[in-house]
């Protein structure tokens, strides 16, 4: 596939919101492939997440210098995370490539994804009061280790098969189980662990021929900019505005996914 200037438009428009509002590209950048583009969903999936291994290489460096990164809990969640990415690409090497099958299957699963991490994003803060109510009870204390492995898991297989999961509905997820650890190393926790999950599953991708590498470039291209700007203007924008607005964007992206 060509350079195409509109792919780096969406790359760097895509960049410009997640720099906004913290929310992964993947939750915006596969469904514009998909949807706008007519990029095959298992092409789509496969190149956002070597995009997403890239561009938050990045952030977790800026993170580990700062101290940001916990990474005891990274390391509980790549311990779930890592096998299951490898697994369901295993399984996915075994279907008919770009086939209607293939198709619909990562359409539901980016549908479903859209809509629970618009969910995340809508009740986040509701989960994290909850979750601080009960920071002390001997049953959330001694769970929270394998759970933190059950849920890196369940991102694992979520994130290989939509590129979806792995921004906001990690962090929500994180907020429930770490109610007390500071939000900044809550996010900068999942940003690192978000690399090596989004590296392994797109080299996966790779290797059954699902990512398109013109493509990338193309995104990457307008992605940095665009990041950098969104990051620099995020103080200046209402966070009660842009997170409602997004959650609603993605409920409709989600559901067309879903119902196509």
């Amino acid at each position: 596939m060509d350079w195409n200037w509109l792919y780096t438009l969406s790359g760097f428009v895509v960049g410009a919101i997640v720099g906004l509002t913290g929310v992964g590209g993947g939750s915006l950048m596969t469904p514009l492939l998909v949807l706008l583009f007519g990029i095959h969903p298992a092409t789509a999936v496969g190149t956002d997440l070597l995009y997403a291994a890239i561009t938050k290489a990045g952030g977790t460096f800026v993170h580990a210098r700062k101290g940001h990164v916990d990474w005891r809990v990274t390391r509980l969640l790549a311990a779930g995370s890592l096998p299951a990415a490898a697994l369901t690409i295993w399984a996915l090497s075994f279907l008919p490539k770009q086939s209607p099958t293939v198709s619909h299957v990562i359409s539901v699963s980016l549908g479903v994804a859209l809509l629970l991490t618009a969910a995340a994003i809508v009740f986040r803060q509701q989960l994290q009061k909850q979750a601080l109510a009960h920071a002390d009870d001997a049953a959330h204390t001694q769970l929270r280790a394998p759970l933190t492995v059950a849920v890196g898991a369940l991102l694992g297989v979520l994130v290989s098969i939509s590129s979806v999961g792995a921004g906001a509905l990690g962090v929500a997820v994180l907020f429930y189980l770490y109610p007390r650890l500071p939000a900044i190393r809550i996010v900068g926790s999942d940003v690192a662990h978000a690399v090596p999950l989004t590296l392994i599953a797109g080299l996966g991708h790779w290797l059954i021929g699902s990512v398109d590498w013109s493509l990338l470039g193309s995104l990457l291209l307008g992605s940095l900019p665009g990041i950098w700007l969104g990051s620099h203007a995020s103080a200046k924008v209402p966070d009660r505005f842009l997170r409602p607005a997004l959650a609603t964007m993605l409920v409709l992206i989600g559901g067309k996914l879903i119902a196509q």
